[in-house]
Parts: structure tokens; sequence; C-alpha cells
């Protein structure tokens, strides 16, 4: 029997008044998820629009099929966002990027993503793809496990948890479920906060582990600057600050001209951005889907600037472990 599991589009409205949609051009949906913002899109496309939808998720990727089938407008690719930069240069007049876990997945004890609910330590956005959270977790060593407790959790326990999951190996074997990594998290943070599962952080740092959600991310931003025709809308929903931090700095950095120190004299090219808005979801809308409370959505337009390599800022994170 095939699972359902709901799912609640966040800012659903404002991203796509952000998008600015013309009736005749092509625009990119590069998480479709459930398809929540793609079928608000198709709604203003004419005839003659164009939708491209991405998604690794193979659950995702047929529900998106499903719509395709129905609707001649739609074209699925099974890939992550970071393969935007294979799309021709200025073909789309607006890309969305929805980050994160959909409820779908965060629902589904199979995929492994929660701690809610004990399940196999899976973790992959693409369960047909690439070694598990477990996997990963019965070979890396402590140092290892730290680093990207730290930096993709911003866990200050993360040394602790480490040598927790390691005497659990040593003792009892890898860890397999989500239930006894919850469990072994629990017991190695000294201090909880408040409202928030001791496990919220080291979950959410394995899982962008082992996605590179953070580098694929960047990819896609620098594809972004090529394959958006001048004028089209840029828009990113972020869930955690190592999401908006990077999307923020992106958008800042491309949003202002940048000299070339070898050439003071000459005049800096034009940027290639300009911001357009931070937007956070309503009161109602956190008051219906909780999970919407942490969201930020930024927006930008890709000015008529040339596209310049050397102008691109640096990646602030790289997955090192």
């Amino acid at each position: 029997m095939q699972r359902t599991h709901s799912h609640r589009t966040v800012l659903l409205n404002e991203a796509v008044e952000a998008l600015q949609i013309q009736p005749d051009g092509h625009y990119i949906d590069a998480t479709f998820g459930r398809g929540g913002h793609s079928r608000a899109i198709l709604a203003r496309l004419s005839p003659r629009g164009r939708l491209t939808v991405f998604d690794k998720d193979p659950e995702a990727v047929a529900v998106a099929r499903a719509l395709a089938a129905q609707d001649a407008r739609v074209t699925v690719r099974h890939e992550g966002f970071a393969a935007l930069a294979a799309l021709p240069p200025a073909s789309a007049d607006g890309l969305l990027l929805d980050l994160g876990v959909s409820s779908p997945q965060l629902d589904d004890p199979a995929r492994g993503f929660s701690f809610r609910h004990d399940g196999p330590l899976d973790m992959r956005m693409d369960p047909t793809r690439g070694p598990s959270a477990a996997d990963w977790l019965a070979t890396a060593t402590v140092a290892e496990m730290t680093e990207v407790i730290r930096d993709y959790g911003e866990e200050r326990f993360a040394a602790s948890i480490a040598k927790a999951i390691d005497r659990r190996r040593q003792e009892r074997g890898p860890v397999r479920t989500t239930a006894e990594l919850a469990e072994i998290v629990a017991g190695a943070v000294k201090t909880r906060e408040p409202g928030k599962d001791p496990a919220t952080r080291t979950f959410q740092a394995i899982r962008i582990y082992i996605n590179a959600e953070l580098e694929e991310l960047q990819q896609a931003l620098n594809a972004a600057l090529d394959v958006l025709r001048p004028g089209g809308r840029l828009v990113v929903i972020s869930f955690h600050s190592l999401e908006d931090r990077m999307v923020k700095r992106f958008m800042v950095g491309y949003a202002r001209p940048v000299a070339d120190r070898r050439a003071p004299m000459v005049e800096p090219p034009p940027a290639l951005l300009a911001q357009l808005s931070r937007t956070m979801p309503s009161a109602d809308e956190v008051a219906a889907n909780p999970r919407a409370r942490s969201a930020v959505m930024r927006a930008a337009t890709r000015t008529a600037a040339p596209r310049t390599a050397a102008l691109a800022p640096a990646a602030t994170h790289r997955r090192s472990a």
C-alpha cells in the first residue's frame, strides 16, 4: 500500500508573488516536494508557459511525473538542484528553492529523518543513492562526527555526543535506528533548550552532511546567475540559520559592485543581483502549520549585467569530514 502523508506548503502565496509570474515565461521549481508551489505557478502560466521541476526524492518525482502526464507544460528532472547548472544560460524567468525536509519525509518513519518516529536511520533525500546515516555513523571517527555535529548542527555538546556514539558502537554495535540515536544524544546533552528535543541539532547536522545540502545549495545559487534571464527572480525559502546565512551572503555579495584591487582606477562592474525582500510566515500561518515557524524567504532580481565568475563570493561551508 502506498504511503500518504499530508504536506502544507510554506509561504505559498508569498513565494509565487515574489516570482512575478509572466504568463508565457519559463519557471523552475528546484525542490518540487509535493508540488504546492508548482501548482500555484502553473495556475498563473498561459498554455505557452513552461515549468521545470527538480527533486531527488523518488516519491516526490512520482508525484511530479503524474502532474506532467496531465500537463504538457511540466518537465520533470529526478536530480538535486545542483543540476541547475546543466540548463541553458538565460533560459528561465524565475527560480524557486524551498529548502529542507518536507512533511511527508519527516512523517514517514521509514525515511529516518525524525527522532519522533522510530525507524531505520537513513536520512537520504534519495534513498537509492549513497550511504545512509547509519552507514556513515558505523565508520566515522569521533573527530569526524564532532566536526559534522558542531558545524552543521551548531551543537555545543558535539564532542560529547560523538564520544557517546562511539562508546555505543564499541559496547553494542552500530547505531541503526532513529530511536537509538535520539536516546544516545539525550544522554550526552547536559542542558536542553526549552521546547526543543535534545536530538534536534544532531539530526539536522547528520542529515545536512549525508545529503551534502550546503554544498549543493552553493552550487544552485551560483547556477542561478547563469540560468536566470535579466529581470528573472530568485526566491529561496530557508529553514535554519546555516542555509539563511548562505543565501543572505550570496545575495548581498552579488547585489553590490566588486572592485578589482589590481585595477583601482577601473570602474567596478555592475552588480549581478538586486535584493528585493526578506519575508517571514505570518502568525496565522505558523499557528496553522508550526513547521513554518523557522522559515525565512529571501528574493532577488537578476540584473542585466554579464556574468563574471571571478566575482563569485566564496562558499561558507565545505564538506570536509
